[in-house]
């Protein structure tokens, strides 16, 4: 063996040495350590009915409440929910399946299936396996009786060896060696078996041909060969590719079946997934058909993107990618992503389908922040359109090593499974209440109910609609002195300059003004974390913030100086070795600025960091308490409604659902502060706390496959909490008419953000984002823009949406709870509607006070 060899095949041992340590299997109760004997899976017995329906038939009846029958194919672990009221049936799978022309091999497969488990292998590659193909197949399925439901459990795989058993490769003088070891009967199912690729000398393994008994008399030759693993591990480096022996795929998971009132709520609980040591699970994926719309039918689904979104059944859209949006956004220490996202956020955990006789709304209960929505439409891999969750259990992440000259890409996976059931509740609306306005209200009604939406006691000395305004203090910038460079506060809008807007404002007739002021602390906008609180001096400092807080209380104007909770927005005082959160690398979560001609991150400039959640308790406590003070009112909060991250340090992992948890407590003890909370965003978990959300989503991502955007959010939240989307003097908006009509229709405030100071102040600087926010030039523009909304919405403040519709293409009609009404037309030709003209760009209003 020559030298180069030698030492190729030393850092393949070395690089496999180091892989075992990166991908070792996360630990847990939920995995099957690789010496101990894997589950032993009893199949269940028949299952007695205790009801029948001829409606529903070949399956038992297993549980009845007074809105709802639970039906069950025991054999397939398919299940029906029948409502009694009106006679619909829900189906977890398409009856006419079977028949689907489209679907082919495994998507054919999965059209049977209740569940889908995505895994890696050691190599990081993803495998997919599910509930009809690796377990019903094989009769793995046990039906169990539970209070109000049926337990379903599932064993998937089988310990039987398959083709990947054998070498995919081998060299020609490899296959001589084995060959020349075996009888003629061995000779010739090696023959069978690979197939001789003359060009580069090797023999590949025909996969196509090794089925059945073939397949037994290869693997009988290759254990006679004597083929050995050291014989492999050459084989793989001399021909490079990468193959692990298969250890028995054998999964288990358990779905339970509820019904609650008028819902049925299904689980996964997360102790119920076991999993091989070498074959961590990825996602689950839960009920992917359920309620799956046919080629013939009408319907839609609803997709929670921004506002929300409705993507029509069948609607030929098949060129464009299915839908996929994670819930509350990406998890910054891992989605690494360069380039910048524009999508809208998904904000609520909920989907549903629409269909002509009824419709569900699906509520994530548990798991929300691990989950993921996909939707697609019937004519890409099957005739049904469907809209469904999957949930993550295990992330991986790569490790780059170099040696020899060779970059090699290594997995590491998340160490604990997520610490959270999967829970999906299927609400049915009918009548009326089938349309995503039944969605809504039901949807608010169930977050009222479970105290996740809190109604308060309307102020009535405020009859205006809010004016929302953002005021810049200062910023930290690069200047020069004799023409040596340092860094130093900018000041953009002082307290006292901050008082002279706010009079300017009031002049013009806004007097209900909500502000956010950034950029007064702990040296400017990209402020220090808050282990302690200085109010910088460059704008005021503590004196001028209390004058400032009088002043603002004596003109009744609401102040919300805004806090960064979750993000350490400069490096300077925080250490990222010990505070930050680490990637599945175990290197700190960075967050590089946005180069906006690129559109990219750009990693010449500071950092700021992921601040671990585990840190968030002790920040918030040192905020509340730096603050104490100065008798503030309210808060506004950049971060702790709009992101969710996780913390991969090692035995000391913090996963996704747990930092929810987590920014829920922190958001309680600020409540407990007696302070109002201002946040931008908005994501479920923290709608019982807040008073105002500004960049609320007031559309969706605009996404191809989707057909209408809706005010579903809005509708979900009016009436609970007042809300602005982004600045308009910030935003993509190019004409004013049209971002007056969006808050008509959405029933949202007006927004700026503001600096007294001129736009040139932060030229050169790593706020050039902040081009054109001087005040004075937007004064006159925004005191119209405010006065016309203001006008309209004044009459219905603190109402909520109870309707909303599309009367026509571009013209849109928004009930609200008084009975008034509003019907906008952004077409630039006039419309008649409900026997009204709509001017062009314009909107009428109607409706009585009842």
């Amino acid at each position: 063996m020559n030298i180069a060899k030698k030492a190729l095949l030393i850092t393949c041992f070395l690089s496999g040495m180091i892989l075992a340590g990166c991908s070792a299997t996360p630990s847990g109760e939920h995995r099957e350590d690789g010496n101990q004997a894997l589950p032993v899976f009893t199949q269940g017995k028949t299952l007695s009915a205790a009801f029948t329906d001829s409606r529903v038939a070949g399956m038992k009846g297993v549980a009845e409440n007074e809105q709802l029958r639970l039906f069950v194919e025991d054999q397939t672990g398919a299940i029906a929910v029948l409502i009694k009221h009106t006679g619909e049936i829900w189906n977890s799978n398409p009856l006419d399946r079977d028949s689907d022309s489209l679907a082919t091999g495994v998507n054919k497969d999965l059209l049977s299936s209740q569940i889908k488990i995505d895994f890696y292998n050691s190599f990081g590659q993803i495998n997919s396996i599910n509930s009809y193909t690796d377990s019903v197949a094989h009769k793995q399925i046990n039906v169990t009786e539970i209070p109000s439901g049926i337990s379903v459990s599932y064993q998937f795989g089988t310990s039987a060896k398959t083709a990947e058993d054998l070498p995919q490769m081998l060299s020609k003088a490899r296959f001589e060696q084995l060959s020349s070891r075996l009888d003629k009967s061995g000779k010739r199912a090696f023959l069978i078996a690979y197939k001789e690729d003359a060009e580069k000398a090797v023999y590949r393994r025909n996969d196509s041909a090794l089925n059945g008994l073939q397949l037994e008399r290869a693997l009988a030759a290759l254990e006679k060969s004597g083929y050995t693993e050291a014989e492999l591990q050459e084989d793989m480096t001399e021909l490079q590719f990468t193959q692990e022996k298969p250890a028995a795929r054998i999964f288990q998971a358990t779905i339970e079946y509820t019904l609650d009132e008028d819902s049925l709520v299904a689980k996964i609980p997360v102790s119920s997934i076991r999993y091989p040591e070498e074959y961590p699970v990825n996602t689950i994926s839960l009920l992917s058909f359920f309620g799956a719309g046919g080629k013939d039918e009408g319907g839609s689904l609803f997709v929670p993107d921004g506002s929300g979104a409705l993507i029509h059944f069948n609607n030929g859209k098949t060129k464009y990618p299915a839908y996929q949006q994670p819930v509350y956004g990406s998890d910054q220490t891992i989605d690494r992503t360069e380039n910048a996202a524009r999508e809208q956020k998904v904000r609520l955990p909920v989907f549903g389908i629409i269909r002509e006789s009824g419709a569900f709304l699906g509520i994530i209960e548990q798991g929300a922040a691990a989950a993921t929505i996909h939707a697609d439409i019937g004519g890409r891999l099957n005739s049904y359109n469907y809209v469904y969750p999957n949930f993550y259990v295990i992330n991986k992440g790569t490790v780059y090593l170099d040696g020899n000259g060779q970059q090699r890409s290594l997995p590491k996976f998340q160490e604990n499974p997520m610490k959270s059931d999967y829970t999906i509740r299927y609400a049915f609306l009918s009548g009326k209440q089938a349309s995503y306005q039944g969605m809504a209200h039901y949807y608010q009604q169930y977050l009222e109910k479970n105290n996740g939406l809190l109604k308060r006691e309307a102020d009535d000395s405020k009859v205006n609609t809010p004016f929302y305004l953002q005021l810049v203090g200062s910023i930290s910038k690069q200047k020069h002195f004799v023409g040596i460079p340092y860094r130093a506060l900018e000041p953009l809008t002082t307290f006292e300059q901050a008082q002279i807007i706010v009079e300017q404002l009031q002049q013009r007739e806004i007097n209900d003004i909500k502000l956010k002021y950034a950029g007064w602390f702990n040296n400017g906008l990209d402020h220090k974390v808050m282990d302690h609180m200085k109010v910088d001096e460059e704008i005021g400092g503590s004196k001028g913030l209390q004058q400032f807080v009088a002043f603002a209380q004596s003109k009744g104007i609401s102040l919300y100086p805004e806090v960064a909770v979750l993000t350490a927005l400069t490096g300077e005082g925080f250490n990222e070795s010990d505070e930050a959160s680490r990637t599945l690398r175990e290197v700190p979560a960075t967050l590089y600025p946005l180069d906006r001609a690129l559109n990219r991150r750009d990693g010449t400039k500071s950092p700021s960091y992921v601040i671990s959640p585990r840190l968030v308790p002790g920040y918030t406590d040192s905020m509340l308490k730096g603050i104490r003070n100065f008798q503030l009112g309210g808060l506004a909060l950049q971060d702790l409604a709009d992101q969710l991250n996780s913390d991969f340090r090692k035995n000391r992992q913090i996963d996704r659902t747990v930092s929810e948890t987590i920014s829920g407590e922190a958001l309680g003890k600020i409540r407990d502060g007696n302070l109002l909370m201002m946040a931008n965003g908005g994501n479920a978990y923290a709608l019982a706390y807040l008073s105002d959300i500004t960049n609320a989503p007031l559309s969706g991502s605009g996404f191809k496959l989707e057909d209408e955007e809706i005010p579903f959010y809005q509708m979900v939240i009016r009436g609970f909490i007042e809300y602005a989307g982004a600045p308009y003097n910030l935003s993509a908006y190019t004409n004013e008419k049209q971002y007056v009509l969006k808050n008509l229709e959405y029933g949202a405030g007006v927004y700026f953000e503001w600096i007294y100071e001129p736009n040139y102040k932060v030229k050169d600087s790593e706020y050039d984002y902040l081009y054109a926010v001087n005040y004075k030039l937007w004064l006159d523009k925004a005191s119209d823009i405010y006065h016309e909304v203001n006008a309209v919405l004044r009459s219905v403040r603190n109402e909520r949406i109870t309707a909303h519709d599309k009367l026509d293409e571009g013209v849109f009609k928004t009930v609200y709870e008084n009975g008034i009404y509003v019907i906008v037309n952004y077409n630039r030709t006039q419309v008649t509607v409900e026997g009204r003209t709509v001017e062009a760009e314009s909107y009428i209003t109607g409706g009585e006070r009842s």
